[in-house]
């Protein structure tokens, strides 16, 4: 059995694309299991519809408007250099209205269900792939993975959406008496639940370098430092992740691909820029096929 495994990675899961256009469209790959976490669950239905062009489309034509109903961040352009401030109105609007989170992503809900349409969702379910996104039960404290095979249409498209909310900056979301974050906050990379669900190789999409490049610039305020150290975190998490998925794949006799990527795309995945996700998505495809014509000429 081949997984497909794309990790979180907010405007960046546009570079997991154009990996995973090369891998379905001139590998010609067939993945019996796909799981992502945050960005990588928006991605996985479609590919495993094959609908490449239509998962492009959404990536590359989404703005900051079509995610956010309030949107805690101000995008100010200084030469070629995006400076992200708070944006003060809308983040006390919300203590106002006693909030917990600095925005809210309803529009994103809105926006799945717009690209990912109900008689999709049931090819998707009675087809032989399992399509599994990644959340994080904060009231439990752990990972939860939710399979298409378990849901109608409705609640898929919501825990495809709460995979992808960045709290505090997104939408807190209380479901079946627990509340419910991003999947990046407990498996940003769940390796080990795609070997778990019998995969024999999986290709894995992580959307960050292997190693980290330059050294990183911390946060002029206090809301860019706090988003600096919630990516510090999530770093950690996700090099734990990819260590236990070794061993486990070690264990297993498992097959890993590892497709990082190349430089570090930006300095906040939470800021969509329809042209920067363009150029990523590019980059992915030509990263993908030049790393496999390298495997290739290493196993001759």
């Amino acid at each position: 059995m081949r997984a497909l495994v794309i990790s979180g990675g907010g405007s960046k899961g546009a570079f997991g694309g154009g990996v995973a256009q090369y891998l379905l469209q001139e590998k010609m790959y067939k993945y019996d299991i796909l799981i992502g976490s945050s960005t990588g669950s928006l991605l996985i239905p479609h590919l495993a519809l094959g609908n490449v062009n239509k998962i492009y489309d959404a990536y590359t034509k989404v703005d900051m408007s079509k995610i956010f109903d309030i949107n805690p961040f101000v995008v100010k352009h200084k030469e070629d250099t995006e400076i992200v401030s708070i944006n003060h109105f809308n983040v006390l609007l919300q203590f106002i209205k006693g909030k917990r989170t600095f925005g809210e992503s309803h529009k994103l809900l809105t926006y799945i269900k717009e690209t990912f349409t109900e008689e999709e969702f049931n090819q998707l379910k009675n087809s032989f792939c399992d399509i599994v996104v990644t959340v994080t039960n904060l009231s439990k404290n752990e990972v939860e993975y939710k399979s298409i095979k378990d849901f109608d249409y409705a609640e898929f498209c919501e825990w495809i959406w709460i995979s992808c909310n960045y709290i505090p900056f997104m939408s807190l979301v209380t479901k079946n008496n627990s509340e419910y974050g991003d999947g990046g906050f407990s498996s940003l990379v769940p390796i080990r639940e795609a070997i778990n669900r019998g995969a024999t190789e999986v290709d894995v999409v992580i959307l960050e370098t292997e190693m980290q490049m330059t050294p990183k610039s911390v946060g002029k305020n206090p809301f860019s430092l706090m988003i600096d150290l919630f990516q510090t975190l999530l770093n950690q998490v996700e090099k734990h992740d990819i260590t236990i998925g070794k061993l486990a794949a070690k264990n297993k006799n498992v097959k890993l691909n590892l497709y990082h990527t190349p430089t570090n795309l930006t300095n906040n995945a939470l800021i969509f820029n329809k042209e920067k996700m363009k150029v990523w998505w590019q980059q992915g495809y030509d990263y993908a096929k030049n790393k496999s014509e390298i495997m290739s000429d290493n196993l001759q």
